[in-house]
């Protein structure tokens, strides 16, 4: 169902006569977002506000469908040259997507011992607690730790297990990414960034769309 040219378009699948599942996919030449900052380090605000623009307009699509990433992360986002444009966005990995608006808080969420089901540094605290069932907003937080990777090159919180992650993301505030990088961050990108990265689901944007 997903179509859009900013998503890595799947040909065709199916299971070979032994069982095994698989899906054939476009083949990219290019690189990921983590193999590139751990390269050349973070980037320019307008080079992340290009890549960000392009995979807000994926998850639009996956959205209106009803459907949620919950695993964007920057392994997970992939640049390459399409005919003479730069820097193209495929976001790639749709492999933890679920339909947000038939799925209930109990089966989006894991609980007790459950497997955590994402990348600890990208994933929305309703995502590691059950606090809320995941939505389009549990994206749009980690498109915020995503777009915080890329200016500053840090992950928005120092931790040494997951379980520090998720005390750091209940109980403290991320440094304001303006702190710590070098390069120039606007007040209105740094405000943007800090607003997906809010715990309570309400105060981030609500929608990849705007």
């Amino acid at each position: 169902q997903l179509t859009h040219p900013n998503t890595i378009q799947v040909y065709d699948y199916g299971k070979t006569p032994d069982g095994v599942f698989y899906y054939a996919m476009e083949y990219l030449h290019g690189v990921n977002l983590q193999d590139l900052v751990e390269r050349f380090g973070p980037l320019s605000e307008g080079r992340t506000v290009h890549i960000l623009s392009q995979i807000c307009d994926s998850l639009s699509e996956a959205h209106a469908l009803g459907l949620i990433h919950r695993d964007i992360k920057p392994g997970n986002i992939f640049l390459c040259r399409r005919g003479l444009l730069p820097d193209c966005v495929k976001v790639l990995d749709f492999g933890l997507v679920r339909e947000y608006r038939t799925a209930s808080a109990s089966e989006s969420t894991p609980k007790g011992n459950a497997v955590v089901e994402g990348t600890p540094w990208y994933m929305p605290p309703e995502a590691m607690h059950g606090n809320a069932p995941a939505d389009p907003r549990s994206d749009l937080y980690s498109l915020g730790a995503l777009g915080y990777y890329l200016l500053t090159g840090h992950y928005i919180f120092d931790a040494v297990s997951v379980e520090d992650i998720q005390h750091k993301k209940l109980n403290a505030k991320p440094i304001p990414p303006t702190r710590r990088t070098v390069l120039p961050i606007s007040q209105q990108m740094e405000v943007l960034i800090l607003s997906c990265l809010e715990n309570d689901m309400s105060l981030r944007p609500q929608s990849a769309h705007h």
